[in-house]
């Protein structure tokens, strides 16, 4: 087995920047970023081939969406979550996956949706999508130091 594979167990969606960032707690999965960029079609009739041609376009950070048991605790990041959809204010955000790959995503967001469901047989639930606001930053090595001591 490859060596530089990694489990994705404690990985973690920290909400705010910092020494007051908090990790949202309960998380089952972290589903993205799934960054895109639009085309410009700058095909003219003297194109060669019969071929369209295009140029990249303005970038798009996409969305992270999350799913988890519910914790109502605040200071647990999912209260947190849910007041910053309410707000509709921008915050910092980051991926950070475990430390032994030393990466993480860093990000400024707004929370676009958050909810909850109940089953008879499965523990409360919650799910949250964040959309990502302007430039999202891949930090690799040593760059990431400051996000694995808290």
């Amino acid at each position: 087995m490859n060596e530089e594979i990694q489990r994705s167990l404690g990985t973690k969606l920290k909400v705010g920047e910092g020494g007051s960032a908090k990790a949202v707690a309960g998380l089952t999965a972290i589903n993205g970023l799934e960054l895109t960029a639009d085309t410009i079609d700058v095909t003219t009739l003297d194109s060669d081939g019969g071929y369209r041609e295009f140029k990249a376009g303005f970038k798009d950070g996409g969305e992270l969406s999350v799913d988890g048991f519910l914790i109502t605790t605040e200071g647990k990041g999912q209260s947190e979550m849910y007041a910053l959809f309410e707000s509709g204010e921008t915050e910092d955000y980051a991926v950070v996956f475990p430390e032994e790959m030393k990466a993480v995503w860093k990000f400024k967001g707004v929370v676009t949706g958050f909810g909850t469901s109940a089953s008879l047989e499965d523990p409360i639930s919650f799910s949250g999508t964040i959309k990502v606001s302007g430039k999202p930053e891949l930090l690799l090595g040593a760059a990431t130091t400051a996000y694995y001591q808290s």
